[in-house]
């Protein structure tokens, strides 16, 4: 029998999450009464995270890579709450949300997205700074501005992690402050960028060489205080003076998902079917960084925005079919390439027979992410200012 009325509550604005809403919105209704859809954030900003890097080089404004979710959601009658999630019992059917607030739901999606762990080292809580949200960049920057105030003859930067995060930010950190800035990379394994492409990786090794960052490899931190980082090599401690350690090591599964009574891996992940929906919970969906997903051919995807965004199409679609009687879909991940920003107007792209560096893969890169934003109305605004924007600059020179 056909429901109707449907409750669809969405944990999670991320890629995983606020997509899956705004697809469910544009499906078509027509044969059921259009389901209610609450989305559930505990900011109230998107964040497109793959360009976060550009607001700490004044190349892209807030606006742009953080709008409102109110203005996303406008005339698409999803309801927004910006809230946190406090427990969700999946027995009654319900989320508990921090101010009390109690949301029934007949079909949940956990999009919750991760966290950065900072208690891996003693120190790290107190004196590391994380680089996940807007709020993020925000402390990071004011961080900058204080030293460059008390110190601006030499700015002794770690980034801890040499992955895709570290090494985007020790380019752009490294074309912003310049040659008064002293930058190290330090990564326990043997290189950095280990699931990158080679392409990619030795693109991003000529990048940071050329801005004079030094790379500790097969090094671990010991400890961080407020100006000092202890590293450990080859059984030897050393202790290196810092104004700044940026962490981008790790990511930590939300504890209201760990609590919950359903199946986990090692990593605290939900299992998941290929449909994308929770072992013996087919009400409930989980993607992005909180689900252990095989596709239709049982491969491991990775935890990335491209796979949430890939994702979100899925499970907006299997709870369309669900509720509308059809077949549900086994999710198939198309890797697309990726693409790294390596400092102002330089990136580098692999993807689909395709290799590209310097300034024409950046624009390759905005181009791809222009597509990639929430919304047409917020592409023509973010896309017109990108166009506009050089011209005013270019006249008031």
């Amino acid at each position: 029998m056909t429901q109707t009325n449907t409750k669809i509550c969405i944990l999670g604005g991320g890629f995983g999450g606020l997509y899956t809403a705004l697809r469910l919105s544009q499906l078509p209704w027509s044969s059921v009464t259009k389901p209610e859809i609450i989305l559930v954030d505990q900011n109230d900003r998107f964040v497109f995270s793959p360009l976060l890097y550009e607001i700490l080089t004044g190349e892209l404004q807030t606006w742009e890579i953080a709008p409102p979710y109110q203005e996303l959601l406008q005339g698409t009658g999803i309801r927004f709450h910006q809230d946190a999630v406090a427990e969700v019992d999946i027995n009654e059917q319900q989320v508990q949300l921090k101010t009390g607030k109690k949301l029934a739901y007949d079909k949940l999606v956990l999009g919750l997205g991760g966290e950065t762990p900072l208690d891996l080292v003693p120190g790290a809580a107190e004196y590391a700074y994380p680089f996940r949200t807007i709020t993020d960049a925000y402390h990071l920057e004011e961080r900058l501005q204080i030293i460059e105030e008390t110190n601006p003859e030499k700015m002794r930067i770690a980034i801890v992690g040499g992955g895709y995060s570290g090494v985007e930010l020790a380019c752009k950190l490294a074309d912003r402050i310049g040659e008064k800035g002293r930058f190290r990379v330090i990564e326990i394994g043997d290189q950095i960028l280990r699931t990158s492409p080679e392409f990619n990786r030795e693109a991003a090794k000529k990048a940071l060489n050329e801005r004079g960052v030094f790379i500790d490899l097969e090094t671990k931190v010991v400890s961080i205080s407020e100006d000092t980082i202890s590293l450990e090599y080859k059984n030897q401690i050393d202790d290196i003076p810092v104004d700044l350690v940026i962490w981008t090591v790790g990511t930590r599964i939300s504890p209201v998902v760990k609590t919950l009574p359903l199946k986990h891996n090692e990593r605290g992940q939900i299992t998941i079917e290929d449909t994308l929906q929770v072992l013996e919970h087919p009400e409930i969906f989980a993607l992005g960084d909180l689900a252990d997903c095989h596709d239709a051919e049982g491969k491991q995807v990775p935890a990335t925005a491209q796979v949430a965004f890939q994702q979100a199409d899925y499970t907006a679609w299997n709870i369309w079919a669900s509720i509308t009687n059809r077949p549900l879909l086994p999710f198939r991940y198309q890797p697309l390439g990726e693409m790294m920003a390596l400092g102002v107007d330089n990136a580098t792209l692999t993807g689909l027979g395709v290799k590209l560096d310097g300034s024409l893969a950046q624009v390759a890169r905005r181009l791809a992410y222009l597509y990639r934003l929430p919304t047409v109305e917020h592409q023509l605004k973010v896309g017109f200012s990108w166009l506009v924007t050089p011209i005013i600059n270019a006249l008031s020179d």
